[in-house]
Formats: C-alpha cells, structure tokens, sequence
C-alpha cells in the first residue's frame, strides 16, 4: 500500500469538500444567479467535479476574494465580496464616492426618469473610488434606491438597498436591473426565452409572482443592479 499516494488522494478530496462547503456557505449568504443555480447545485451536492480551474474563475467572477473557496478557517467573514461594506468617512476625503439614495417618479412609456432625494433613508451610501475605477463606473451614473416588496427573495429583500448603474442598460441574461415597467420602478431579473425578454422574480411562489413579457415602452431598463446593501445575513 502507498501510504503517500493515499494522504495525497484524502487531502484532494477535504480540499473539494472545502470548496463544497464554502460555495454552500456563500450561496445562502448572496444568493445564487439564476444562469447558475444548476451548476451551483451540481458542486455543492458533488455531482460535478470541483476542480481548480472552477474555483478559481467563481472566485473571481462574483468578487469572492483570492482563495476564498479553498479556505478552512473561518476566513469566507472576511473575504472581500461584491457586497461591500460601508465605510464611514470624512466627506471632504477625495478617496471616497457618496452614492445618493433617491425615490424615482416614472411614468409610462418614458424613458427618461425623475429623481428626488429620499429624505427619509438617512445618509447617502459611501464608497472607496478606487471600487468604482476598478469596475468603470462613474459616480455621477450610480443612484441608490430601496427594495419594495418580498418578490425578489432570498436575493433581495424588502428594506434592502440596491445600487443602480444607469449608463448600463444593455439586457443580459440572468442578470438584475431596475426597470421602468409601466410606470412603476421594479426591480427584477431578467431572462431570454423564445426569442422574448422577461422580467422574473427570484421568489419561488410564480403563481404569486408571475413572469411578465419585457417588450417596448412598457418595459424600459433603468440600468443594472451592480450592488446590495442588506441586513439579512
């Protein structure tokens, strides 16, 4: 029997358990994109191999952190996700970015939208600039706004803080946006299919929460989600 060849085989298969875990750990913390419920299902449960290669690109693809999946003490409370934390700051510091938290006013078929600002939801949300030069966005396009509603649950619940990137209206698959539909401000993800786009709700109740047809001026995209701000854990 090779004592070392069998170490090696058991240390690669706590490894993969790790991964399992801490994939697991993060999906019920953030929520899992609709594109990659399948997926993420299929390595949690290990019926897909959870190699290197993979770990690695879901680390970088959702701002888990460097390593993050592999790591076994505890550090996933500390790694750097795409939901990042406030910082409180001095307002005259050029290395912070002040999001403003604003209400919408929309009306049907318009494109255009008018904001107000939300008086009632305190200070403003705070951001180091290098974040947004990290991932091209621009101050002056980002306008914070609070999540109405159970629909979008468990990836956004109601009192929730969503970050809308307004220069970013081009639809993706499987990705959220704020949207103008039928003159009220809705966020939802939205997802291709026969040809149509949809806007979806994440809650499973669909009789609750139907899917509704994205066509024309009666759905207009406000821009892509691109940050939370939550207090469920």
């Amino acid at each position: 029997m090779n004592t070392n060849l069998e170490l090696s085989k058991l240390a690669r298969m706590d490894k993969v358990q790790t991964r399992r875990d801490n994939l697991r750990r993060w999906a019920e913390k953030n929520g899992v994109p609709a594109k990659e419920r399948s997926y993420f299902s299929q390595l949690i449960n290990g019926s897909s191999s959870f190699g290197e290669k993979s770990a690695r690109r879901l680390e970088e693809e959702y701002g888990m952190g460097s390593m993050y999946l592999d790591s076994s003490d505890g550090a996933q409370a500390k790694a750097e996700t795409k939901h990042i934390k406030v910082i409180e700051h001095d307002p005259e510091d050029p290395d912070f970015v002040e999001i403003r938290k604003v209400r919408l006013k929309l009306s049907a078929g318009i494109h255009g939208i008018t904001i107000e600002q939300d008086e009632e939801d305190g200070n403003p949300i705070t951001f180091r600039r290098d974040w947004l030069t990290k991932n091209g966005y621009f101050a002056e396009d980002l306008i914070a706004i609070k999540v109405r509603g159970d629909s979008m649950e468990p990836a956004l619940y109601a009192g929730d803080t969503v970050v809308i990137n307004t220069a970013d209206k081009v639809t993706k698959d499987g990705y959220v946006y704020a949207v103008n539909y039928e003159g009220e401000d809705v966020v939802k993800r939205l997802m291709r299919d026969n040809g149509e786009w949809w806007l979806m709700s994440d809650n499973p109740d669909q009789r609750r929460y139907p899917r509704k047809l994205c066509r024309g001026g009666a759905c207009i995209i406000i821009g892509r989600i691109v940050h939370k701000q939550s207090e469920h854990i």
